[in-house]
């Protein structure tokens, strides 16, 4: 009676976990670039489509490898929700970069589990020493993964074994105890294959089970001549299975090669995932039945470089839970508490578009508190439409996306929308040059639009500084004509053509006093108004002029040197019929001149069209809409 009670309640629970709706994504993996002492390490990313990823903790490690495995490296992370409401990760105990181990004989699995994705506990199994009656000898202890045997009722652990004769990689496989700390038995054989494996993955659809795997194909002489990711196939899962030796991947007896599959489902439709380590990418082909795949591979967009990881798909409640913990990178609401505007983040040269009744910010993004040196990898993205409550997108735009920027500098940009109904951003990218990315939709992704920069130095035919070319702002002016405003020490302008990523016609030069860089042109009452900042540190000062190209008249300072910054970047716009003024600081605790924070504050003319002097507020203009509109 207790075993029929105990199997309901299990059967219960299952569907409990298998009703929630499904929101998103989770990666966990092992970095592949960087700092070699912090690459062997879990790290978790999160994406709402499986295709579009964004790293966690900013690519930092969730847990030090030190204080949960043997050899202080982690390596081939494999997740998995459970049927009790507990996940479970599995990863190769290796510490490939420790000169001391190499690629030498590695301890064996490292077992976490956890209830909540946040908090976990570890325990560390050493195949050689706590099985060492058969496996003594054991070598390589490579790729676990777990999956639950329904059968059983037990979570099963699979892996690959080389012995210290290095002949054969057979996968072998045991099961977990009940606290998930050890094998509760000797491993057994599970797999193998005709010439070995390595990373096997299994997942189970309509009665079969789909073992995934490096395999390789060897003459008669034993020499590999090809290798590539493979399936067999059983209907139990222990086997026996029956090997299928066609190869699945698109690189398969290329010189790209590949290994670390992982399969996952997605919508109606199977993800087969794979590690391209020679080359450094991370690509995968679609199945609807694993059976058929399709023949071009894919491209993950992704601020990361991962190695061997797996997938498993999440709720909104652990996407929300994970994010709380690790900063948010998905699509989110916050209200701002006044300035700075954002404060899980530093941001930087504000550029604002209005549509409709939506305001919407486009930030550079400082990577870090306390930073010493610009780091700024990538673009970031807000709306409102109140100026309190405010809306934060997925990154649309990286360094990165444009493979041309050597500087790898995400500098100031700006966004407008072209007369084809698309938008377009351009950037600085310091000595690069500016370019120009494109997106159907304002909140991207956004993609290279020339594969080149719109502007290089050589543009800037008054300026002898190889930074010259940045700032780029963009005036759509009255009759619809697109300019581009741009430039450090100097400032230029130039027309674009109506497709956007081509200038129109000549340069011109902008002749205005103690311009430093940071232009932004509006107008108001028929008169161009160029604000822009000045000296250094740096304030903000404006000119005015009847044409684009002027001559400028020199109005005077209206924004003060920035608090803990040797910088400021204008942006000024007119929302629901008040004027706003955009700018940055360093107003966070770990706020510097290269660690900066957006902040905004109404703005107002006098009955001259001069620009009234805007003192900084703690408050900011999470207000302006129930005051009295200003003129």
């Amino acid at each position: 009676m207790k075993r029929i009670v105990f199997s309901v309640l299990a059967v219960v629970v299952s569907l409990q976990a298998s009703a929630q709706e499904m929101s998103g994504y989770l990666f966990a993996y092992f970095e592949g670039s960087g700092d070699t002492n912090l690459m062997e390490q879990l790290r978790f990313a999160v994406s709402e489509d499986a295709q579009n990823w964004y790293a966690l903790n900013e690519n930092r490690p969730i847990i030090a490898s030190d204080s949960i495995s043997e050899s202080g490296g982690i390596r081939d992370p494999h997740i998995l929700r459970g049927e009790n409401g507990c996940y479970y990760i599995v990863a190769t105990d290796m510490h490939v970069f420790d000169p001391k181990q190499g690629w030498g004989s590695n301890p064996g699995i490292v077992l976490l589990k956890s209830k909540d994705l946040i908090n976990w506990t570890h325990a560390k199994i050493n195949l050689s020493k706590d099985w060492s009656e058969h496996f003594g000898d054991a070598y390589w202890v490579w790729a676990p993964q777990t999956i639950y045997d329904r059968k059983a009722r037990k979570y099963m652990i699979y892996f690959t074994l080389q012995r210290n004769d290095r002949k054969t990689l057979i996968t072998y496989y045991a099961y977990a105890n009940k606290d998930f700390t050890a094998f509760e038995s000797e491993p057994k054989v599970l797999f193998e294959a005709k010439y070995g494996s390595i990373d096997n993955d299994i997942i189970y659809k309509d009665g079969v089970y789909h073992l995934f795997y490096k395999g390789n194909t060897k003459d008669a002489n034993g020499k590999e001549f090809k290798n590539g990711i493979q399936q067999a196939t059983s209907k139990k899962l222990t086997g026996p299975y029956k090997e299928n030796f066609e190869y699945i991947d698109a690189y398969a007896g290329t010189r790209t090669h590949v290994e670390g599959s992982g399969v996952f489902k997605c919508g109606e439709e199977y993800i087969l995932m794979y590690d391209l380590y020679s080359s450094g990418r991370y690509e995968f082909q679609r199945s609807k039945d694993l059976k058929t795949f399709t023949k071009e591979p894919e491209s993950f967009r992704k601020d990361f470089f991962p190695r061997h990881g797996t997938v498993m798909s999440v709720t909104a409640d652990e996407l929300e839970r994970l994010q709380q913990k690790w900063g948010y990178v998905l699509k989110h609401e916050f209200e701002s508490n006044g300035n700075p505007i954002i404060r899980d983040k530093h941001t930087a040269d504000p550029a604002v578009l209005v549509e409709g009744d939506t305001l919407w910010l486009f930030a550079g993004h400082d990577a870090a508190g306390n930073q010493s040196g610009y780091v700024m990898k990538d673009w970031l993205l807000y709306s409102t439409t109140d100026m309190k409550h405010w809306t934060e997108y997925p990154s649309p735009l990286r360094i990165d996306d444009f493979k041309w920027a050597d500087s790898k500098q995400a500098y100031a940009g700006h966004v407008a929308r072209g007369k084809d109904g698309r938008y377009y951003w351009y950037v600085s990218t310091n000595w690069c040059g500016i370019g120009v990315a494109v997106s159907d939709k304002i909140t991207g992704p956004y993609k290279d639009a020339l594969g080149k920069p719109l502007l290089t130095n050589k543009d800037c035919f008054a300026s002898k500084h190889n930074w010259a070319c940045i700032d780029p702002a963009i005036l759509i002016d009255d009759d619809g004509t697109p300019y581009i405003i741009w430039g450090n020490k100097e400032c230029y302008y130039a027309k674009l053509k109506d497709n956007m990523i081509e200038i129109d016609g000549d340069i011109h030069q902008i002749d205005v006093p103690r311009f430093t860089e940071a232009p932004w042109m509006h107008k108001y009452k028929g008169k161009y108004y160029l604000t822009y900042a000045s000296e250094w540190p740096e304030k903000i000062a404006y000119a005015v002029a009847d044409h684009i190209g002027g001559p400028y008249t020199p109005m005077g300072i209206i924004s003060e040197i920035a608090g803990n910054s040797n910088t400021t970047h204008p942006a000024i716009v007119s929302f629901k019929d008040q004027w706003f003024f955009f700018s940055h600081n360093g107003g966070l605790p770990d706020g510097t001149s290269y660690s900066r924070s957006i902040i905004a504050e109404p703005m107002s003319y006098d009955k001259d069209g001069k620009i009234n002097v805007i003192p900084p507020t703690a408050q900011g203009a999470i207000d302006a809409f129930s005051q009295k509109k200003m003129p």
